[in-house]
């Protein structure tokens, strides 16, 4: 029971830190202005143009992950937030005053975690249902419209939330690995944009097998409500992305353990 309610008081603490900091702040700020704000641009712009687009692709539309485009921005901005949840104490020197607070390291590792997870996956799930519901109603009578009563529609919005989710744990866990935040930062938007455009650079079979596998083609997967050509469907891109989280956080936490602060 006491090392039940230690890890609760070390989660309580981390969230003061979480919820009291301006950068966490405007990072949930700037995710919201990005799904949404983005989301909005991206269907009234669509909606605008619709009637040009050639008959193949208005078959092929998707009205779905086209309304949650904004997520592309955002899940920058999500990274940003992981990062800077871990880093920030790093080049603060106050990750010292936590350790000595909380000397078991695991615990005081698992006390962020939760409350990144908790507070991510809240609010990338308000910011996702927003702007598709957003979406469909700058759609409606031009445009193709979903439902969520539609059961592959429901499960492409909660998984845009959990898309944005695991992106800032896998930004907290690059944190823990690399503890500074300029080269985190650079490793992830180099993950979500500049592995996509070497791979383009690579011979279409190359493109064909692995491009598939890329974070940002994982989420797209998990967005849409079927799957597109040369693409997982949505429970497998799901677990690969869970599986990639996972080994790069076991990898941040076993640093975090053998290294001094």
């Amino acid at each position: 029971m006491s090392s039940n309610n230690t890890l609760m008081s070390t989660v309580k603490s981390e969230w003061i830190k979480f919820r009291t900091v301006r950068a966490s702040i405007l990072g949930v700020a700037i995710t919201f202005v990005l799904t949404i704000g983005i989301g909005a641009l991206i269907t009234a712009t669509v909606r605008s143009h619709y009637h040009e687009m050639d008959p193949l692709r208005r078959i092929t539309f998707d009205p779905v992950s086209t309304s949650l485009g904004g997520t592309l921005f955002a899940q920058f901005a999500v990274g940003v937030i992981g990062v800077l949840f871990i880093t920030s104490e790093y080049s603060s020197g106050s990750i010292r005053t936590s350790l000595a607070a909380v000397p078991n390291r695991t615990r005081l590792a698992l006390s962020k975690l939760v409350v990144l997870v908790v507070s991510m996956f809240v609010v990338s799930e308000i910011a996702v249902f927003i702007t598709f519901q957003m979406g469909q109603s700058i759609f409606s009578g031009v445009v193709p419209t979903a439902s969520l009563a539609t059961g592959s529609v429901l499960r492409s919005v909660l998984l845009a939330g959990v898309y944005l989710t695991l992106l800032a744990v896998l930004g907290y866990a690059l944190g823990l690995i690399l503890r500074q935040s300029a080269a985190c930062i650079s490793v992830f938007t180099s993950i979500l944009l500049i592995v996509p455009i070497v791979l383009f650079l690579l011979p279409q079979s190359w493109q064909t097998s692995y491009a598939k596998y890329e974070p940002s083609a994982l989420g797209q997967a998990m967005m849409s409500p079927t799957p597109a050509a040369n693409s997982f469907g949505a429970g497998t891109a799901s677990v690969i992305l869970l599986v990639y989280v996972i080994v790069v956080l076991g990898v941040g936490m076993t640093l975090l353990q053998r290294r001094d602060a």
